[in-house]
């Protein structure tokens, strides 16, 4: 498994780094390093080139990450039929890595919420439904992306281990703690890179959110 492991990563590291906003963003002429927060993930491409970019940058974050897990399933199905699941995780915590830290991009990629979605619908589809009312609740009532996230990515801890503990992750007893460390690493870091924005929350000068982008408003 510890081979698998750092396989799974590795792949998903690989798939991670398919930066469908970026991408969208050159074919725009559009640096997104160099516009609004620097950030290459789904609210900066929002934010600035559109819904319609937007939309296509969170489908091309989530979808990445399905392709590094079905890629592990693929590759692990037969030597690891009962823990096979485990390392779906890995790929998705790799592709979240990827995203976040591309090795062409000087590290410097995205926050990875989209691409946490993407695991959380491929390993706990019970979670889905909590965890995005709570965006979708916090950023309706306070127009704060940001805030969304970050409540979001908390309660999905809390969430697995609830799950994990009800037994309806689908993975075996010995692995349960380790699945909650891994979570527990994906919220940090998800909070982590989100420090910029949570000083800017506590100073009350956060971006609010907006249909609006500003190559339309130009």
């Amino acid at each position: 498994m510890l081979f698998g492991r750092v396989i799974s990563v590795g792949i998903g590291y690989l798939c991670g780094m398919f930066l469908s906003g970026f991408l969208y963003g050159k074919k725009e002429n559009v640096d997104l390093r160099k516009v609004g927060s620097g950030n290459v993930g789904t609210t900066n491409t929002m934010r600035n080139l559109g819904v319609k970019a937007g939309i296509l940058t969170l489908i091309g974050d989530v979808c990445k990450v399905f392709m590094a897990m079905v890629i592990v399933w693929l590759i692990f199905r037969n030597r690891y039929p009962d823990s096979v699941k485990v390392l779906e995780l890995y790929a998705g915590v790799g592709c979240i890595l990827g995203h976040d830290f591309p090795a062409y991009m000087k590290f410097k990629g995205g926050k990875g919420i989209a691409c946490t979605g993407g695991l959380l619908i491929g390993f706990c589809p019970l979670a889905v439904p909590i965890s995005l009312g709570i965006f979708i609740l916090v950023v309706a009532i306070t127009r704060y992306v940001s805030l969304g996230s970050i409540l979001g990515v908390i309660s999905l801890e809390i969430q697995i281990i609830v799950f994990g503990q009800m037994g309806l992750l689908s993975v075996p007893e010995q692995y349960l703690m380790e699945v909650y460390i891994v979570f527990g690493f994906v919220a940090g870091l998800a909070i982590i890179l989100h420090h910029a924005n949570i000083g800017r929350l506590l100073k009350g000068t956060e971006n609010k959110f907006s249909f609006h982008s500003k190559k339309q408003e130009a």
